[in-house]
């Protein structure tokens, strides 16, 4: 088992206090900046206040789920701090979100308002009127107050307790359909100041929050920026390819990356003078290549690589330190202050280092659970049988070494035999983009008749024949795939990550 060091005393702080201790220390300061301008931390949390009151007038209750279905704007950050001044529940989703899987979404968190955008289509209009939650554009919440609304929050009766819930953040559905993961403020705040104080945000750290704010890795960028006193600049998650110019423009020093984001900055940073003045990407959702990192360090002189492990059901797990890689490759460092991780065999045991097995994990950020599932809760969510504390069964196999450090091996779903040999899906996509030309790789294992299948993308010429090839050379002959198609794009979920789903209906 794996423990940090014990957590600075719980003062039962807020989300939204996070934001008034940056405003009471910087108010001056800029704290988020779109395509349409800035606001200062004081502005800020004025806007957020309007909101709040706003809601109140619409009868937005302490509990009441609001949605959040815009991009990355700076109205969403007052809309998300508004939401939860008054006791409600943040409920944010990517605007990418087909309206399908909108519908499904929306009956199960049962919202009382949805925001969006006015230009949104007919299809995901029909599946916001069948919820029949009050649909309300950001511009109605911003609007200044008048004689009929409060003329301050402080109107709006009560502060919610710090066990209420915050925010409902609904995991990606890459293996299945999207689940809420209940977030209480006791437990997001611990979290942010958790990973807070691994990262270091600084006062004049400018962050580029490129990522989904609907994404939990993109959410949080604003918690840290607040503890840290930080600028955050909101780029188009929908339009990757502008970012690298915010990045030059806003001379942006922190810049969290999934390794799609990652990848396309390394290319086109290599067609102008290199920006020096990124000091440190994080990365976490899917690990970076190796070759990815050494790219970074290349196309951004004097920046830092930071791996990180984490989970949207208990926020993040390890943090390792800058360029931990060099001297422990794959490791994903040690774990937060207050954070325990075991590695489990399949009887529940835990394994000693070195051990691979189940990941699992307790603290005061493992989550409250799944909205409205209490089946795949008490999956998930389980009692430790020593001490009673919940702790969260990741799902995800990995090992520990000596020293406490914990290695990613895969998702349980992502182990498989073939021909009487385990593998995982990783270790193939690792040993192909260790191939020439290859730029990224998701392997398929066997399903449904089909054989273990490759899919990459890469440099003009490559040939799936070629892949196959160099596989051969890296690989036992059982984990060589079947099969290898080479496509001009990776199809990707809206949070960034390789869209398994959309290659296996292809594969059919």
């Amino acid at each position: 088992m794996s423990a940090a060091t014990p957590r600075e005393p719980d003062d039962g702080a807020l989300v939204t206090d996070l934001l008034d201790a940056a405003a009471a220390a910087r108010p001056g300061a800029t704290a988020v900046r779109d395509a349409s301008g800035a606001w200062s931390y004081a502005q800020l949390v004025e806007s957020s206040r309007v909101v709040a009151a706003r809601l109140r007038t619409w009868g937005v209750a302490p509990g009441d789920r609001v949605v959040l279905r815009l991009g990355n704007r700076r109205e969403f950050v007052a809309l998300y701090y508004g939401v939860l001044r008054t006791g409600a529940v943040a409920v944010p989703l990517n605007p990418e979100l087909k309206a399908y899987v909108l519908r499904g979404v929306l009956a199960d968190a049962a919202p009382a308002v949805v925001v969006l955008d006015p230009s949104e289509a007919e299809p995901v209009r029909g599946a916001v009127a069948a919820c029949g939650a009050r649909t309300l554009a950001p511009a109605e919440l911003l609007l200044p107050l008048g004689p009929d609304a409060p003329a301050h929050p402080d109107a709006v009766p009560g502060r919610p307790p710090a066990d209420a819930v915050a925010q409902l953040i609904y995991t990606s559905g890459s293996t299945s359909a999207p689940k809420g993961v209940v977030c209480t403020h006791r437990q997001v705040v611990f979290a942010a100041r958790a990973i807070a104080r691994r990262l270091d945000y600084r006062p004049q750290d400018v962050v580029l929050a490129a990522l989904p704010l609907s994404f939990d890795y993109g959410l949080y960028q604003l918690l840290l920026a607040a503890i840290g006193g930080s600028a955050v600049v909101l780029a188009d998650a929908a339009a990757p390819v502008r970012v690298l110019g915010l990045l030059r423009e806003h001379r942006v020093t922190v810049v969290p990356v999934v390794p799609s984001l990652a990848q396309m900055l390394c290319r086109l940073a290599a067609r102008g003078a290199p920006p020096e003045h990124v000091r440190l990407f994080t990365n976490t959702g899917a690990a970076l290549a190796g070759s990815t990192i050494e790219a970074l360090r290349s196309g951004f002189p004097g920046s830092a690589v930071v791996a990180m492990y984490g989970i949207t059901e208990c926020k993040r797990v390890t943090i390792a330190a800058p360029d931990a890689d060099r001297e422990r490759p794959g490791s994903v460092g040690l774990p937060l202050d207050d954070t325990t991780v075991e590695v489990l065999d399949e009887r529940g045991r835990p394994l000693p280092p070195g051990g691979t097995g189940e990941i699992v994990v307790g603290g005061p950020h493992v989550m409250t659970g799944y909205w409205n599932a209490p089946a795949a809760t008490a999956l998930r969510y389980r009692p430790d049988p020593h001490t009673g504390r919940t702790r969260l069964h990741t799902g995800d196999h990995g090992w520990l070494d000596a020293d406490g450090h914990l290695y990613i091996s895969g998702r349980v779903d992502d182990q498989f035999k073939r021909r009487g040999v385990r593998m995982s899906t990783p270790e193939i996509e690792a040993a192909a983009l260790d191939v020439p030309g290859v730029r990224t790789a998701a392997a398929l294992p066997p399903r449904d008749g089909l054989d273990l299948r490759l899919v990459v993308t890469g440099e003009d010429g490559l040939t799936g024949r070629r892949v196959i090839e160099g596989l051969e050379e890296r690989l036992e002959a059982a984990k060589v795939p079947a099969d290898c198609r080479v496509i001009a794009r990776m199809p990707l979920t809206p949070n960034g990550k390789t869209d398994r789903k959309a290659l296996e209906t292809d594969a059919h």
